[in-house]
């Protein structure tokens, strides 16, 4: 699990403690962390912790499972954190609005490059 959670961006702390912090892929520190037993012992984690570890890293316990076991890509947690306003929307991020082509900030150039990513977004999913 720690080596899943370090693939996906978390760090370990350095102290008696394995806590695991997110951070961004520009890395951002967050407020996604979670904790790991330095016991030997258990070899399977109880479903209770793993919702705790789920809650602390603001996913679901499904959520959770997918991101140490890969199918849940640092990208695709990055976009739930997101919209849970957990980090900011990077410039990286594909859901940043620029405005491309115009020297105009006002609302009405704005208004135009939304009507013109909701019409390529109805085209996108019509093809």
């Amino acid at each position: 699990m720690e080596s899943a959670l370090l693939s996906k961006g978390f760090q370990e702390t350095q102290n008696d403690h394995h806590y695991f912090i997110y951070f961004t892929k520009d890395g951002k520190k967050t407020t996604a962390k979670t904790k790991t037993s330095h016991t030997k012992k258990m070899k399977d984690i109880p479903d209770n912790l793993l919702s705790q570890m789920a809650k602390q890293c603001h996913l679901t316990k499904p959520q959770f499972l997918d991101l140490v076991n890969c199918p849940l890509t640092q990208d695709k947690y990055e976009e739930i954190l997101q919209k849970q306003e957990i980090i900011e929307i990077s410039a990286n991020s594909p859901f940043v609005l620029t405005l491309e082509n115009t020297k105009d900030n006002s609302h009405s150039a704005i208004n135009s490059q939304v009507e013109n990513l909701e019409v390529k977004h109805s085209e996108d999913q019509h093809n």
